[in-house]
């Protein structure tokens, strides 16, 4: 039998596209690379000619060869990047029909070293066996991505080139191996071992604090104003940066220090807010989150910032004694809009009667019921129609899972760190925002450090770990 090893391999080899064929698109009237390289006449909408797709293959063809050094190949990498820079949408496409067509792993080799480990397993020759596999697995088109990274503008550009194809994954299926040698090696590269953390504050580089503006994902920064509040004494924001992007945080997390859980994002963005007494504070709330970059998708090292993050700040506040998010719920709308009437159907039968009764509809159904909700931060917290979706917001974070994982994309993030869901908090993010996402609701995760593993096993189980008060609101 094959070990563990071997089937993350044969696992791997599939998802890069073998034993599939070389130039497996037979798409009518579309051409692979092999056909247009031996054509001398371009065809339909094809963006290089057969000539200047062999001028380029030679190109990388020259940045890939083994016999050539790294420092060599990578400069012969950089010329393909200046070509790139300036080249059209659906040329640079050509190019990565050539990296997923001509740059393809040697299937016999693979294969044969595949055996051989084989027959080799509980035996002295082991070891040797699957060394040769491990070379074997080397394919020339991995060899050159990393040839790509020796420039020193190498890493933005696989970053970026990676981000561009991945709104094409879909509909064009071919893309699948470079995306996943792209991810694989992202997922070395960008290994938390190799990250480092910094505080960033008020007095960091215009340049920094420029990016943090940029790239804030949850709540907008408006002004430069709204960026120094986010920044005052009663607040801590931190960010993970690579060495060879050394003026650009991949993750960032903004904290405010306060007495007690937010239920509200209002006043921690308000910049006429006075600071808080930091001799007071007892809670860490992580209020925003975002990763800047797009082509490190799939790679996770949020849960290593947040724990870095912890550590740091019991140092410099040993009296902390909670950690918890404020957190959106970006996709609760939606579901509801889809799964309206299972949910008011699963509904307490009183809190239904009584929003029936106050609203002279003895017939409502769950389309008539999410009409209610036209200005949802206008009602009352303890209303009958706060209550009822406050139910459905308990559903979907604590009891809706697809494939075993949390359907929203923020509780995937924080229960996969360990969190519970804690606190649902009515008109939360009042913001045109937050109302689109989730009515004005917003959620509190709670890190409580004695048993992050605890809820990571509750998960693994297809359980959400949850508060006893969400428990009981996501009672039918």
């Amino acid at each position: 039998m094959a070990s563990g090893w071997l089937q993350k391999s044969a696992a791997w080899l599939r998802s890069v596209g073998i034993p599939a064929e070389l130039g497996s698109d037979t798409s009518e009237g579309v051409r692979n690379t092999t056909e247009r390289l031996k054509a001398t006449l371009r065809r339909g909408a094809e963006a290089l000619s057969p000539r200047e797709l062999r001028r380029v293959l030679a190109d990388l063809q020259g940045a890939a060869a083994s016999e050539v050094s790294d420092v060599e190949g990578g400069r012969l990498a950089e010329q393909v990047m200046q070509w790139y820079a300036g080249a059209a949408p659906a040329e640079r496409q050509d190019l990565w029909r050539l990296l997923c067509e001509q740059f393809v792993p040697d299937v016999a080799k693979i294969q044969q070293a595949r055996q051989r480990y084989e027959d080799a397993l509980g035996t002295s020759g082991m070891g040797a066996a699957e060394k040769h596999l491990r070379r074997a697995l080397q394919t020339p088109r991995m060899r050159l991505l990393q040839r790509f990274a020796v420039p020193p503008q190498g890493m933005r550009f696989l970053l970026d080139l990676r981000a561009d194809l991945l709104p094409l994954l879909k509909t064009e299926e071919w893309l699948g191996t470079l995306d996943a040698d792209l991810e694989y090696l992202f997922s070395t590269w960008f290994d938390v071992a190799f990250l480092e953390m910094r505080s960033l504050n008020w007095d960091s580089p215009a340049s920094l604090l420029e990016k943090l503006i940029k790239y804030e994902a949850v709540h907008d920064i408006r002004s430069w104003a709204d960026l120094k509040n986010r920044l005052d004494s009663d607040r801590r924001c931190y960010g993970f940066f690579h060495p060879r992007l050394p003026g650009e945080p991949l993750i960032f997390v903004e904290v405010a220090l306060v007495g007690k859980m937010s239920d509200s994002i209002t006043p921690l963005l308000d910049e006429a807010a006075a600071a808080a007494d930091l001799t007071k504070a007892g809670t860490a709330i992580f209020y925003s989150i975002s990763n800047t970059q797009t082509g490190l998708r799939g790679v996770s090292f949020g849960d290593s910032l947040i724990k870095n993050v912890v550590e740091q700040l019991l140092q410099e506040f040993p009296k902390l004694r909670t950690f918890a998010t404020l957190s959106p719920i970006p996709g609760f709308r939606h579901w509801l809009g889809k799964h309206a009437e299972t949910v008011w159907e699963g509904a307490d039968k009183r809190l239904r009667a009584d929003l029936a009764k106050e609203l002279g509809n003895e017939t409502m159904d769950g389309a008539q019921w999410l009409a209610v909700y036209d200005k949802p931060t206008e009602l009352a917290a303890d209303s009958v129609q706060a209550r009822l979706l406050t139910h459905a917001a308990a559903v979907y974070l604590g009891k809706t899972l697809v494939q075993g994982r949390p359907v929203d994309p923020v509780a995937r993030f924080h229960l996969g760190n360990g969190a519970r869901v804690e606190r649902l908090n009515w008109a939360g993010d009042p913001s045109a925002k937050g109302v689109k996402q989730s009515y004005g609701l917003m959620v509190n995760y709670l890190y409580d450090l004695k048993r992050l593993d605890k809820h990571r096993s509750l998960l693994a189980q297809g359980k959400v770990p949850v508060s006893s008060a969400i428990e009981s609101q996501a009672k039918v």
